[in-house]
């Protein structure tokens, strides 16, 4: 989630599913843009500053790397030196519905065009060592779901490790409803599907893996606002506001030298965390006021 699951926001998001006892099998990156040339090695290092520590955030969580382009040579080679400088996995975006994004052929306007998403992927998972998972996230499609069987034979084709699917299309957008049912036909293309979209609750990830028919799940908006989800869903446990903030003071206690810019993504996650803790609701109001980490913090914890 491109702006919004930076590294410091992995770090805080595993820290807290770790110490909740139900860590993350895994994360993945903001997608990183492949366009006329392959990725060197500090832009990985920017996006993905888990690769000095092997991969993973401080809690253990291993983050694989996701890339974003519509050149199957590029996205080969970058992903040949995401993999030299430690990445344990290879994630491609085809599901992201940004109009500038899109305007630059890539993302979900790639579904209309099936045969360069199977370039991409099989150029890619050539190109990587054969252990090296390399996965897929897609929607049901751009405009509508015409196109789905192509769409699923040329993932499957391509040799992708598993498959991600929004349960939307690009037209959709984030609008509710998601529409898990329809993610049903790809669990028949013999590999791993992850089904996403829309799972803000345990009872909203119940009936997304009946009515998708898979066992897997992509947490994404829903994990920022209720950082205790994961946990929820696996055994019913919850972190109340009061534990919460200990959290969100690390958050705020980062040592970025844009502290402007850590002011305004802490504003970003608390407006998102207004829509799972009413606390969160009259913070706001206070916070949305205050140009400071150190104001912040003083309002957070009166």
């Amino acid at each position: 989630m491109e702006g919004l699951t930076d590294p410091l926001m992995r770090q805080i998001l595993t820290q807290i599913a770790h110490d909740l006892g139900r860590p993350y099998d895994w994360g993945v990156s903001e997608f990183i843009r492949v366009t006329h040339y392959p990725l060197p090695a500090h832009v990985f290092y920017k996006y993905v500053p888990e690769l000095r520590t092997n991969g993973k955030t401080a809690s253990g969580t291993p983050i694989h790397i996701q890339l974003l382009g519509n050149n199957p040579e590029t996205m080969s080679q970058s992903a040949l030196t995401a993999i030299s400088l430690g990445a344990c996995a290879i994630d491609l975006n085809f599901g992201c519905p940004a109009k500038t994004v899109n305007n630059h052929k890539g993302g979900s306007v790639l579904l209309d065009e099936p045969e360069v998403l199977y370039a991409i992927i099989s150029q890619v998972r050539q190109a990587v060592p054969t252990h090296i998972p390399v996965s897929a996230k897609i929607r049901l499609g751009y405009n509508d779901t015409s196109k789905t069987h192509e769409i699923g034979q040329a993932v499957k084709s391509a040799n992708a490790s598993w498959l991600t699917i929004h349960a939307r299309t690009k037209v959709d957008g984030y609008k509710p409803p998601a529409y898990w049912e329809k993610i049903e036909p790809f669990t028949h293309l013999g590999l791993p599907v992850i089904a996403n979209g829309e799972i803000w609750t345990a009872d909203d990830a119940k009936r997304c893996t009946k009515q998708a028919h898979t066992p897997h799940l992509m947490l994404g908006r829903g994990a920022v606002t209720r950082p205790d989800l994961l946990a929820n869903i696996h055994n019913g446990t919850t972190l109340d506001w009061q534990g919460l903030i200990p959290y969100q003071l690390s958050f705020l206690n980062d040592n970025t030298d844009n502290q402007g810019g850590l002011v305004g993504r802490y504003k970003q996650w608390l407006g998102m965390l207004t829509k799972g803790y009413t606390e969160a609701q009259s913070l706001w109001q206070v916070v949305k006021k205050l140009k400071t980490a150190d104001e912040i913090k003083m309002a957070l914890t009166a």
